[in-house]
């Protein structure tokens, strides 16, 4: 029987592995996440039928319950909020492993043998990562939701802090292993280790975001892999690693395209910030050229290439829809239209993307940050809903700047950029951004989705 589950566990790791394959690309995506709950839901019949579980009664209570949860969230939770619920489903994943692990430890430990080395280690390891990914998720939850400010809360020592509390973590790490019956050592470390968690990701600010739900994503499947080794579990074990090994990966491409250091995040150390640079009267002092919807509407009638530029005030207004309507408005009449998405546009890898997918804009009409900066100039109208720090062209022009180095999508090259913003207020980087007061740059004032209303509404007047 054990050698049949076990064949199993590989048919459902394959599953998983063509699953996390397919979320590489929007067109594969539906298919990958339906191969991965296939693959899930072989894993889960398999381990219902070991040997080991005595009783189903409180499996089936835990199926009920967190399968109308799921459900519930599933049909509630707007497209929009999705990363609050990523970054919840992480927490979930890091106490759920903390839990498990102090289940294991409290089983062994009153049992007449000394559990194992390797059993003990994976239980350490599973407390400390779960317990870090638990709070730590929390915190990112709160600042996601507006319920923390999402600014980068700093204090006096907090490195130091941060560092003791890393040496203490591994101390009581040691003493698990060393010292398993004394169940008191597990629970201080899950103890530290949550204080940890929060003290990690307090100090970094909304535009880390989508690199923090990235890496807290990889602690989230090294505590599975971990309680894998607790539980024995083949299958528990590759796709904890292989979430782990993903979310590392995909962390560091989002450390690349925000000009971030994977070990300042790790770590919960701030980027460098600039210098203070100029201010805002500097950059925008009567420069600053405000439109109307019927005025841009009359740009849109000469325009053959259009190329809109998705940004968080898009998620903010929930303008997706009227977004499609207005590229397929345009389309109607001969132009020409593409969108340009920033790998970390809004506060999650691939935010951008869902929010356009559900809105059931074509994958051919997405293109990345390079392609579409090989052709800006091309471009007759740029039109930037909600965008800021990722078009903010002083991350080429001053080294000194906050953003310095962080690639962008250079909007500012294209013939007539059309910017809809409520105000002038700076994103997350907390700095002005010079495009807004370019020659070839108008400001249309107003939610992200009224604007694009009233913009479809002068198109079909005119």
């Amino acid at each position: 029987m054990s050698a049949l589950i076990n064949i199993g566990y590989l048919v459902a790791s394959v599953l998983f592995i063509i699953g996390l394959k397919g979320l590489t690309h929007p067109r594969t995506a539906v298919r990958g996440n339906l191969l991965g709950a296939v693959g899930m839901l072989l894993a889960v019949l398999l381990t219902l039928t070991n040997q080991r579980i005595i009783s189903y009664e409180w499996i089936i209570l835990g199926l009920i319950i967190g399968g109308a949860i799921g459900a519930a969230l599933a049909i509630k939770i707007e497209m929009t909020s999705m990363p609050e619920l990523v970054a919840v489903f992480n927490g979930f994943g890091g106490i759920a492993s903390v839990l498990v692990a102090g289940a294991a430890l409290l089983e062994n430990t009153l049992g007449p043998e000394v559990p194992m080395m390797q059993l003990t280690i994976a239980i350490a390891a599973s407390g400390l990562i779960g317990a870090v990914t638990f709070w730590g998720s929390l915190v990112a939850f709160g600042k996601l939701k507006g319920l923390i400010g999402d600014n980068a809360i700093l204090f006096g020592g907090q490195q130091i802090i941060n560092a003791a509390l890393a040496a203490a973590v591994l101390a009581l790490s040691c003493w698990v292993v060393i010292d398993p019956a004394n169940g008191v050592a597990f629970w201080l470390l899950v103890g530290v280790a949550s204080v940890l968690g929060v003290l990690l990701v307090i100090p970094v600010g909304g535009a880390d975001m989508p690199v923090v739900v990235a890496l807290l994503n990889s602690y989230s499947g090294l505590a599975a892999a971990a309680t894998g080794f607790v539980l024995s579990n083949n299958v528990l074990i590759i796709t904890g690693s292989l979430v782990g090994a993903s979310g590392l990966i995909l962390t560091q491409i989002m450390c690349k395209a925000m000009n971030r250091s994977l070990t300042n995040v790790l770590f919960g150390v701030l980027a460098p910030v600039g210098d203070g640079g100029p201010t805002a009267d500097e950059v925008y002092g009567g420069k600053v050229k405000s439109t109307s919807p019927e005025e841009v509407a009359m740009l849109f009638e000469t325009a053959r290439r259009v190329c809109i530029i998705p940004g968080y005030g898009m998620a903010v207004s929930q303008a997706q829809h009227p977004v499609a309507s207005l590229a397929a408005l345009l389309e109607s009449r001969g132009t020409t239209v593409e969108y340009g998405v920033h790998p970390v546009a809004g506060r999650m890898p691939g935010h951008m993307n869902v929010l356009l997918a559900e809105a059931d804009v074509p994958y051919e009409a997405l293109r990345d940050m390079d392609e579409t900066n090989e052709d800006i100039d091309q471009v007759d109208i740029a039109l930037v809903i909600g965008a800021n720090d990722v078009v903010n062209p002083v991350a080429r022009t001053d080294p000194n700047s906050a953003i310095a180095g962080m690639p962008i999508i250079d909007v500012d090259k294209a013939k007539t950029v059309v910017v809809i913003k409520r105000s002038l207020s700076p994103g997350f980087a907390g700095i002005p951004n010079p495009l807004f007061s370019l020659d070839n740059s108008l400001m249309l004032f107003g939610d992200g989705k009224k604007a694009v209303l009233d913009m479809i509404a002068a198109l079909k007047d005119s």
